[in-house]
């Protein structure tokens, strides 16, 4: 007996320990230690009054209730070390200039896309995670930063599933809530910073409101495991924004029934010249600005609801408010449009070769052109690029993406929608429906462009947004368009070398690789450094402290498709093989394409 209860006794010891070890890493995720740069220099994509409004323009996103007071004076869980100082926040990839002060927009010195609103009526400040976060890159070379205005970012927000590889910015966020929470000397300094004189008076209102965040993330966290809904991990620089939007919209805020596995992470696209589009995202999906950046919104964290207190669907004008800050939305799409595509610095970079590149040119109009050059048309008051699309099963990348977002399907019948009511909304779906729509059987694209509508309604009403406005607000007077092709966007080149890695699930890490064969392309490589490779034109790959090792043969993570080989087209091939003198010169072209120096080629 004696025996048994020693046994017993060192299994659980053993459990406790091993306990400690992985609460300890969740506490502690692997981060790297990136060096900062001596200075960052900034493009002529902007003047500084337009990138400061870019960058802190609030969208009404809310971070699941978290204020922004509290996220300034929140610690580490095992020192007190503020969880927002610069050098800690820049671990996770969020971008910091060394040279950069607290200003009004940005009162906490916090990175780029960390801005802060107040919802009408209320006193309380929201963390608001804005689109420029996740849509600004940078790139680093010999100690010197290049901004990349309305680039790809390359950190780690999505995931709060907590894992021993660690690395998330919601994983570690998670840990300093609860840390902060249930040790009582952290919460007494937490709450004294943040209520001052009132401490007193609001302290137990505080842990109430901080607990009730609190929980929501520790919800969010625990669906998202248990459920295994992100088997594929993200990793820097991805999210699957369709996977995520939909389950939050359609999984969190109407019917577990409705979550849905998402396996397809994608590259935060680039921004500059979008506008001019036809179409946007990743498969060609949506057409309206203002429902596209208010689905945006709502996947990362706006406030919705669909039931009032009783449970019982929203019906007529009470549908549906939201957080959504729709002249603010509209404000950042407006400067979008002045932003210029990144133009080589040859000052930091290197100076290009422009008889090479010269030669690029031509091979460019050979190989590349024909997807890349769209035709263009003049509609109303903007110059429209027709993309091309290309067939999954055509240009061979990794299918995930296209085929989830056509094929999942969503129950939102407990919404209690009218059929009628619906084909009077400012919704074009192509091609039109033959059949009445199921609502218990909507794909993502179709869920959500009813939901954004509905939304839209009701924050213009809120806004006072009148009819004249309101063509301009919804953008270049734009239904909100539905297509669901199992397809990607071509998108013109004009500063892609600044926009690695590459394909739509950033599978390729430079442009050198992205025109060889796929024998030839990596199986593996590092990811989350902004060390720039300025002759592949990609971020460097070899392993570093704490990176994050990307596997291609993962589903979600093929780097398969857009081959330049001998062989049939199709199924991948788009093209003849390329020397390696060739994909030289189509590499120094890309550096100048669509900039100033293109002009000066001979």
């Amino acid at each position: 007996m004696r025996l048994l209860y020693r046994g017993l006794t060192l299994i659980v010891v053993l459990l406790g320990l091993v306990l400690a070890v992985v609460l300890y890493y969740v506490a502690n995720p692997k981060l790297p230690f990136p060096t900062p740069a001596k200075q960052v220099h900034y493009l002529n994509q902007w003047t500084e009054q337009e990138r400061q409004t870019y960058y802190f323009t609030p969208q009404g996103t809310q971070v699941k209730g978290l204020r922004y007071e509290w996220f300034q004076v929140l610690e580490l869980p095992f020192s007190q070390q503020r969880f927002a100082s610069p050098e800690y926040l820049a671990r996770f990839g969020f971008l910091i200039d060394p040279q950069q002060k607290a200003t009004p927009d940005n009162p906490g010195n916090l990175p780029v896309g960390f801005a802060r609103h107040q919802n009408p009526g209320s006193a309380e400040q929201y963390l608001d995670i804005t689109c420029a976060a996740c849509h600004t890159g940078e790139l680093h070379f010999n100690g010197q930063a290049v901004r990349i205005d309305g680039g790809s970012a390359q950190h780690v927000l999505p995931s709060s599933v907590p894992t021993l590889r660690g690395g998330s910015f919601g994983q570690a966020l998670v840990a300093s809530l609860t840390s902060t929470y249930y040790n009582p000397w952290k919460f007494e300094r937490f709450a004294r910073h943040v209520l001052g004189n009132d401490y007193d008076a609001r302290n137990e209102q505080l842990r109430k409101d901080f607990k009730s965040s609190l929980n929501t993330f520790i919800k969010v966290a625990w669906n998202d495991t248990h459920r295994g809904l992100y088997p594929t991990e993200e990793g820097p620089g991805r999210t699957d924004a369709f996977g995520r939007i939909a389950n939050a919209t359609f999984g969190d805020a109407i019917s577990a029934s409705n979550y849905r596995v998402a396996n397809a992470p994608v590259d935060y696209p680039q921004l500059w010249d979008m506008w001019t589009f036809d179409w946007v995202q990743w498969n060609g999906s949506a057409q309206q600005p203002m429902a596209r950046n208010i689905g945006e919104a709502l996947g990362v964290g706006a406030t919705l609801n669909f039931f009032d207190a009783n449970g019982q669907p929203l019906q007529g004008d009470d549908r549906y408010a939201s957080s959504v800050r729709v002249r603010d939305l509209h404000k950042i799409e407006e400067t979008l449009q002045k932003l210029r595509p990144p133009a080589w610095p040859e000052e930091v970079l290197g100076v290009v070769d422009k008889p090479l590149a010269a030669k690029g040119r031509a091979l460019f109009a050979e190989n590349c052109a024909g997807c890349h050059v769209p035709r263009q048309t003049q509609e109303g008051e903007r110059w429209v690029q027709h993309l091309h699309m290309l067939p999954a099963d055509v240009i061979g990348t990794d299918p995930n993406a296209a085929n989830n977002i056509a094929n999942h399907r969503f129950d939102l019948t407990a919404l209690q929608w009218n059929p009628a009511e619906l084909e009077q909304m400012d919704v074009k779906l192509h091609p039109t429906p033959k059949e009445p729509l199921d609502l218990s059987q909507l794909s993502v694209a179709k869920g959500l462009a009813y939901v954004t509508a509905f939304v839209e309604n009701r924050a213009y009403r809120e806004a006072g947004v009148t009819a004249a406005e309101k063509p301009q607000l919804d953008g270049f007077g734009l239904p909100i368009g539905v297509r669901e092709k199992v397809a990607y966007k071509a998108r013109p080149l004009a500063g892609v070398w600044a926009t690695a890695p590459f394909l739509h699930n950033g599978s390729v890490p430079s442009l050198y690789q992205l025109l060889s064969p796929q024998d030839e392309r990596a199986t593996t490589f590092y990811k989350g450094t902004f060390e720039y490779d300025p002759r592949h034109l990609g971020y460097r790959t070899e392993a570093f402290t704490n990176g994050f090792l990307f596997d291609t043969r993962i589903t979600g993570n093929h780097n398969s498709g857009h081959e330049f080989r001998a062989g049939e087209r199709g199924n991948g091939v788009i093209g003849r093989l390329l020397q390696p003198e060739e994909r030289w010169a189509l590499l120094e072209y890309l550096k100048v394409l669509g900039g100033p120096l293109e002009a000066q080629l001979p």
